[in-house]
């Protein structure tokens, strides 16, 4: 279907026509699957009066007796609450809100399922960060188990950082026949500037600041329940969700613990209520996201500078709702969508002063202006996404929405399109004979932005500290670290070579990251080109290179090229690593079935396989089932 947007960008429409027309099979069967699911019955009358006795044992007699008559809308909470994590902590009272909500309108709603809540900032560096990508497709699977008892006519999912939302949005897709609403819990207030905190993190690394000074200065920046306020994933998904048209207008960065985040979470379970079959405006998740959403998500993860982890996640999401994107998908977006956004690590600013300087609002407002989102889609708020030029006020206690403002209140935060930061998203395609690879450049200055050098190797990490201060890195050098992939480790964020690298850079060194791993959603200053498709492991060439050789990054043409000869490339053996030190300890063991199924990183480092895709191979005598 073509937007209503009569000046939509050209590239933006070729971009959504040619995902449609890859897609078209495969979202022809997903579409069929979700129909199928809701004739045979979303409801539950579908169950035995046994199984219904068993779903609302626990309930109120007022649950109960409304669950009994099966003329109102019953609500499945999925929450990612735990008390250790920042992000997640003010979930905690969501729910009993959620259900005085839904009392309230004659219906009902029950925490359906738990699901897991890590934390890379916790996990940085350390074994359990072997685990986090994974988490993702656990959080999926874990979500399909609690709304697996068909008592639900809409589900209500409770989550905010890195692999949480992701993983709760594939199982919304996989429940496609549901309506669902995603429900933020929101920013915590601003602590030490960012600057600050990045220069004694660079003081730490050269030895010139303690360990105490340091803890003072993380704490002083992670400091209250909510999100961090740096535009990381965890903020990046929360602006995603609202580009879909996921979340109610203007709610992804409002404090929690405020009148009006409560405010926002009842009125988001009156609105799921609503949008359910019993509330009269069925509104299946099927029906709402497509090809227009996931461009639109794309969109607004590159005017504002977001989070290169989403070059994987948006790929394993569309996956899950029937659609095939691909990395140049991204590429050819960035090439047309400007930066509007400056919060660190790409600027000074964080989220808070994003929403105080206009917030979505006004993004949607200049993104609509250029053409470059889809403004037709159908939203949980019972309109189409033009609504979203809207945000929320309390007037008298009761929640209502006004335009936002039509002009920025901070230019050094948030700008218009005809005065864009940069005139591209800053995210570009490394393609060349070390693999395919993805890399951020809007938070890498112009001159770093083309590094030749000999590589350095490590196949562990915490090899790299040893070796800068040791001074083996104290020159022109590209950091390879290799082995790091979904099939071999997990795919972890190397998030904690960023202070050792960047010291290297300021001392006038030309430095890169090459890696087959992640980096932090707060991807900076050093480039980085990440994900390196295939991995080491799987035939990737990163397996070829040794110690000396030199690599060339160039991010302005979009290689990534070994200077060694052709023929000597080409005959070159790869090594092979020992990987077993890896695989055992704070769980890992557990997941050697995931390292076994995980798809390239190109292809979403999912575990889930192709979904639709693989049945239609199927179908076509591509591949057999004990091939799959």
């Amino acid at each position: 279907m073509a937007s209503s947007n009569s000046t939509l960008n050209a590239t933006v429409a070729n971009v959504t026509d040619r995902i449609r027309e890859r897609s078209a099979e495969r979202r022809a069967l997903y579409e069929a699957r979700m129909e199928d699911q809701h004739r045979r019955g979303v409801h539950r009358g579908e169950l035995s009066c046994g199984n219904l006795a068993h779903g609302f044992a626990a309930c109120g007699t007022e649950d109960k007796n409304a669950l009994k008559l099966m003329n109102s809308a019953n609500l499945g909470i999925i929450s990612a609450y735990n008390d250790m994590l920042s992000a997640h902590q003010p979930l905690e009272t969501f729910p009993e809100t959620i259900k005085a909500a839904a009392r309230a309108m004659g219906s009902t709603a029950q925490f359906a399922g738990g699901v897991p809540a890590m934390c890379d900032g916790v996990t940085q560096g350390q074994p359990g960060m072997e685990l986090s990508l994974f988490s993702r497709d656990v959080i999926a699977m874990a979500s399909a188990v609690g709304l697996s008892h068909n008592m639900f006519d809409a589900a209500l999912y409770l989550g905010v950082c890195d692999k949480i939302v992701p993983g709760l949005f594939i199982a919304a897709a996989r429940f496609g026949h549901l309506p669902a609403m995603f429900v933020p819990a929101g920013p915590m207030p601003s602590g030490l500037p960012n600057k600050e905190k990045a220069r004694i993190r660079q003081l730490f690394a050269e030895g010139k600041a303690s360990r105490e000074e340091l803890l003072e200065a993380e704490s002083q920046s992670y400091h209250s329940p909510g999100t961090c306020t740096f535009y990381g994933t965890a903020n990046s998904n929360q602006l995603m969700m609202e580009m879909m048209g996921l979340h109610l207008p203007g709610t992804s960065f409002v404090n929690p613990g405020t009148e009006m985040r409560e405010a926002l979470t009842g009125f988001a379970t009156e609105q799921a209520i609503r949008n359910t079959e019993p509330g009269g405006d069925y509104r299946p998740f099927y029906r709402q996201i497509d090809e227009r959403a996931i461009v639109n998500a794309i969109v607004g993860l590159l005017a504002s500078g977001g989070s290169t982890n989403h070059t994987l996640h948006l790929v394993a999401m569309a996956a899950a709702a029937g659609l095939t994107i691909t990395w140049e998908d991204f590429t050819d977006l960035s090439a047309v969508t400007p930066s509007l956004m400056r919060i660190y690590p790409n600027g000074q600013a964080d989220i808070n002063h994003f929403q105080a300087a206009g917030g979505m609002s006004f993004l949607f407002r200049e993104l609509f202006a250029a053409g470059l989102i889809h403004d037709d889609i159908p939203t949980v708020f019972g309109t189409d996404l033009t609504a979203y030029t809207q945000e929320p006020f309390l007037e008298d206690g009761k929640l209502v929405w006004r335009e936002g403002p039509k002009a920025s209140l901070d230019s050094d935060v948030l700008t218009g399109v005809s005065t864009p930061f940069a005139p591209t998203g800053g995210l570009t395609v490394l393609d060349g004979n070390l693999g395919r690879g993805v890399i951020k450049i809007s938070a890498v200055a112009e001159e770093h932005r083309v590094v030749e050098a000999p590589v350095k190797i490590f196949e562990d990490q915490n090899d790299l500290k040893g070796a800068f201060e040791a001074g083996e890195l104290d020159r022109d050098v590209i950091a390879v670290v290799r082995f790091q992939g979904p099939k071999a480790n997990g795919m972890p964020e190397l998030h904690k070579l960023t202070p050792y690298l960047g010291v290297l850079q300021d001392r006038g060194h030309k430095v890169a990251l090459v890696t087959d791993g992640r980096m932090s959603g707060a991807s900076g200053k050093v480039p980085a080109a990440i994900h390196l498709s295939p991995e080491a492991l799987d035939g990737g060439p990163l397996a070829k290179l040794r110690d000396g050789d030199i690599v060339r990054l160039d991010a302005n043409a979009g290689t990534l090229e070994t200077r060694v000869e052709a023929r000597a490339w080409a005959d070159r053996e790869r090594h092979v690593a020992e990987l077993d030190h890896y695989h055992v300890g704070l769980g890992r063991e557990l997941f050697g079935g995931f390292r076994h199924l995980a798809m390239r990183g190109e292809e979403g480092a999912s575990v889930f396989g192709g979904f639709e895709a693989d049945d239609l191979l199927r179908q076509d005598g591509q591949i057999h089932d004990e091939d799959a």
